[in-house]
């Protein structure tokens, strides 16, 4: 073989060099893309069994600190009491249906942050729709969502120009203990709260959710950019669950999207907040999906499964898929 020949030989592609078809090498990179998503999945399955794990010596305590917590509750509960939000014994002094205390829930919420209701969001639920989800969200207590992102020509991978990115959030359900049970009369503040002083009322539960990257660098020590917390204290009274989110205030000039600037002090805009509420009843209330079709609530229990229960089989891309179809 002459130098020339070699020469020419050299520089054709290494997949013609190889004898490699187009059909080969897209099977490649499909082994390929397989490949590091099930690196990602273990890798963010790994770094959840990891923070789970109490330090040695330690004993992790049954009552994790959330933001927005109350140090000064009879009961042994991390989460903030309903009546610190609303005169429960007024409530309930007067006649209210559920509806009138729904309305009444969003417009203390919409009041506040010099009435404009940064920060907040909230929304109720009948006690049976509570109830589902969160016997699934103790079966599977942590997901991911994907909340889309518009990328610009600087962003987007090898100069492709703008489109569509994503950003992923870590899901994760706590449960408490039920609160006590509500009354129209005044508390006595020297009277111990019993056991069964909750009336088999529902336990409250809280969704915290994290920037998944900053989940993988520091664990159980991030910081949660949106905490949803539920609130079951009229769930046997009224039938609803209220549910109220906090958005975390940001300490730098600016931390959501340029686009959304109108979220100002907090983490996340008032739009995001909403979408990653709205992803809680996606996936975790079975059934309801399929009012609207089978395939949307087939397909969000299967990803939840697949995460949980197969791994090596979950796609981040049929994720991105399906949250996009159903935002």
């Amino acid at each position: 073989m002459t130098s020339d020949t070699q020469t020419s030989f050299s520089k054709r592609p290494k997949s013609e060099r190889k004898g490699l078809d187009l059909d080969e090498l897209r099977s490649q990179a499909r082994e390929e893309a397989r490949r590091k998503q099930k690196e990602e999945t273990a890798s963010i399955l790994a770094s959840i069994n990891k923070s789970r794990e109490p330090p040695r010596g330690k004993r992790r305590s049954d009552t994790p600190k959330v933001p927005g917590t109350s140090p000064t509750r009879k009961d042994s509960s991390p989460i903030k009491p309903l009546s610190s939000i609303l005169n429960v014994p007024r409530l309930l002094a007067t006649p209210h249906t559920s509806s009138q205390i729904s309305t009444l829930w969003t417009a203390y919420h919409a009041s506040r942050t010099g009435g404009t209701g940064r920060g907040f969001i909230c929304a109720s639920l009948p006690v049976e729709s509570y109830n589902a989800m969160i016997s699934v969200a103790k079966k599977y207590p942590v997901f991911v969502v994907p909340v889309a992102r518009e990328s610009t020509a600087d962003t987007a991978p090898d100069g492709e120009g703008s489109g569509t990115a994503h950003e992923f959030y870590f899901l994760q359900w706590d449960f408490h203990q039920p609160p006590p049970a509500p009354s129209a009369t005044e508390p006595d503040p020297f009277e111990p709260v019993t056991s069964g002083s909750s009336c088999n009322l529902p336990q409250t539960s809280t969704v915290l959710f994290t920037p998944l990257q900053e989940y993988k660098l520091r664990a159980s020590f991030a910081t949660p950019y949106l905490v949803l917390t539920f609130y079951t204290d009229l769930s046997q009274s009224h039938g609803i669950v209220l549910l109220r989110g906090e958005i975390t205030p940001s300490s730098g000039p600016v931390a959501a999207p340029p686009e959304q600037a109108t979220s100002g002090r907090f983490f996340l805009s008032q739009i995001d907040a909403q979408l990653l509420a709205m992803a809680v009843q996606r996936f975790y209330l079975w059934g309801e999906g399929r009012r609207d079709g089978e395939a949307h609530g087939s397909t969000s229990e299967k990803l939840l499964k697949q995460f949980h229960e197969k791994p090596e089989e979950f796609s981040w891309q049929d994720l991105i898929n399906h949250s996009n179809v159903t935002a």
